[in-house]
C-alpha cells in the first residue's frame, strides 16, 4: 500500500495483491489515503460491541491458522474499531482524480525539489540497490516519494486495528483478514511491536507503503543489520524491498518505462490506452515523436496515453510501465511514478499543458481561485490547483458571505469575483 502525502493516501503494497482485484488507495488533497492525523477520533480505538464480538470469534480462527494466544493477545492489547478507515477504504483518489490532478499532487515542483534534497544523501544506497536489482534508482526514489513524500509522512495509524476494523467490516473482508493474519505473524516473530507497527488506514508501512503480505514475501535487510526494518527512520530496507517487489515482477534492467510523446495534428485517440499495444516502430510509422520531434527508443511493445486528448500530455508505455502497476494498479499512479522519476533524474516539466478543465479552468486559474480565496480570510489550502472537499468548502463559504449562488464549484465566473474582492 502507500502512504499519505500531505493529506494524500496512497497504497502500493496492496496493489501486490491487485489479482485478486483488491485495489490500493491514493488520496492526495484529503481525497484519499493512508494515515489519518493523530487528532481524528476517526483514526482512534472507539467502542464498537460488534466488532469485539467479532475479534473474540477470530481468536480461534487465528489460533488455527498458526498464531500462538500470546501473539495474538500482545497484538490486539491497545487496539480496536477505526471508523475512519471505512470512509477511506471508499474513496481512492488515484482512480477518481484527473491525471492532471494527481500529478500535481504528487509530482509537482515542490514535490521534485524535496525529493532531490531528501535522495541526495541516499545517492550510493540506492545506486547499489539498482545494482542489486536492476530497478533504476529514480524510479525506486519515485515510488518512496509518491507513497510517503520521501519518508516525511510515514502514517500514523495502528495496522492492527485498521485491518481488522476492515475485515470485520467485510467489504473485502477475505484480503484484510489475510492481512491481518500477516500482521500478527510479524508480532508474533518479534520484527516489531504493535505500537510501533503503525501505517496507513488499509495497513501500509514503512518508507515504501507495502502490506503485511508483501512484507512477509519480499521485505529484505539490505543495510545488514539483522532485520527487515520498514520501520526505521532509515529508509534502506524500504527502498530494497520496493525494488524487490518489482524485480521480482518481472522488471527489465535498463530499460526504461515510458517517455512523454507528441501526437500528430488529427491522431486517432481510439488508438490509445493500455491494452492497446502495438510496435514503437508503428507508433513512429503513425507520427508519434518525443516532444523534442526526435524519433522513439524501440522497447518493444507499447501503449499510447493521452488522458486530455491529442493536443495534451501524453505518455508512450512500456513493458516496466506495467510492472509499476503491480505495484498499485492505478494508471495515474503509474503516470505518477513514472513522471517524477524522470523529474527526479533531471528532466524538465510536461512540454503541454492540459488546458482548460470542464468548466473552462486552466490549473494555473485554479490555483489563483484557492489564493485568493485564502486571501479574503476563507483558508483553500495549499494552492495546487485541485479542488478538493477543503476548496469546495472555502468556496461556499465565501459564496455564501457574498450574497452569491452556493454551489462550491470554481468557474470563470467565481474567478472574476474573487478578483474583484
Amino acid at each position: 500500500m502507500l502512504v499519505s502525502r500531505r493529506n494524500v493516501l496512497t497504497t502500493a503494497g496492496a496493489a501486490a495483491l491487485a489479482a485478486t482485484g483488491c485495489t490500493p488507495a491514493l488520496g492526495p488533497s484529503g481525497a484519499v489515503g493512508a494515515a489519518g492525523p493523530s487528532d481524528d477520533p476517526a483514526f482512534r480505538p472507539q467502542p464498537n460491541a460488534a466488532y469485539d464480538a467479532w475479534v473474540a470469534a477470530f481468536r480461534p480462527r487465528a489460533l488455527a491458522q498458526g498464531i500462538s494466544g500470546d501473539a495474538f493477545d500482545r497484538a490486539f492489547r491497545g487496539q480496536g474499531y477505526l471508523p475512519g478507515v471505512i470512509e477511506r477504504d471508499r474513496n481512492q483518489t488515484e482512480f477518481r482524480r484527473t491525471t492532471e490532478d494527481y500529478l500535481a499532487l504528487v509530482a509537482s515542483d515542490a514535490d521534485v525539489s524535496l525529493g532531490r534534497g531528501r535522495i541526495r544523501p541516499h545517492r550510493a544506497t540506492l545506486g547499489a540497490i539498482e545494482d542489486a536489482t536492476g530497478v533504476a534508482a529514480a524510479v525506486i526514489g519515485a515510488i518512496w516519494g509518491v507513497e510517503t513524500a520521501f519518508g516525511t509522512r510515514l502514517g500514523d495509524i495502528p495496522v492492527i486495528s485498521a485491518t481488522s476494523t476492515l475485515a470485520w467490516e467485510g467489504r473485502r473482508e477475505g484480503f484484510f483478514t489475510a492481512q491481518l493474519l500477516d500482521a500478527i505473524r510479524i508480532v508474533q516473530s518479534g520484527d516489531t511491536t504493535p505500537d510501533r507497527m503503525l501505517g496507513s488506514w488499509a495497513g501500509a508501512m514503512g518508507h515504501t507503503q507495502v502490506m503485511p503480505s508483501v512484507y512477509q514475501e519480499y521485505a529484505v535487510d539490505f543495510d545488514g543489520d539483522g532485520r527487515r526494518g520498514i520501520w526505521s527512520a532509515d529508509p534502506t530496507d524500504s527502498l530494497a524491498t520496493a525494488a524487490t517487489y518489482l524485480q521480482r515482477h518481472g522488471w527489465r534492467r535498463g530499460q526504461p518505462w515510458g517517455m512523454e510523446v507528441r501526437l500528430p495534428e488529427g491522431f486517432d485517440t481510439s488508438s490509445t490506452g493500455r491494452r492497446n499495444r502495438r510496435a514503437t516502430t508503428d507508433w513512429q510509422a503513425m507520427g508519434v515523436r518525443q516532444p523534442t520531434g526526435g524519433s522513439l527508443p524501440d522497447h518493444g511493445a507499447a501503449a499510447i496515453h493521452a488522458p486530455g486528448g491529442a493536443n495534451g500530455p501524453a505518455w508512450i508505455l512500456w513493458r516496466n510501465f506495467d510492472v509499476i502497476l503491480r505495484y498499485n494498479p492505478s494508471t495515474n499512479y503509474g503516470i505518477g511514478v513514472g513522471y517524477l522519476s524522470d523529474r527526479l533524474a533531471g528532466g524538465g516539466p510536461l512540454s503541454r499543458s492540459f488546458g482548460p478543465d470542464s468548466t473552462g479552468l486552466t490549473q494555473a486559474e485554479r490555483r489563483e481561485v484557492q489564493r485568493l480565496l485564502t486571501r479574503a480570510g476563507f483558508d483553500a489550502g495549499t494552492p495546487d490547483g485541485v479542488i478538493g472537499r477543503g476548496t469546495e468548502a472555502a468556496i461556499r463559504a465565501f459564496q455564501q458571505a457574498r450574497g452569491l449562488p452556493v454551489t462550491g464549484e470554481a468557474s470563470p465566473d467565481l474567478l472574476m469575483a474573487l478578483r474583484r474582492a
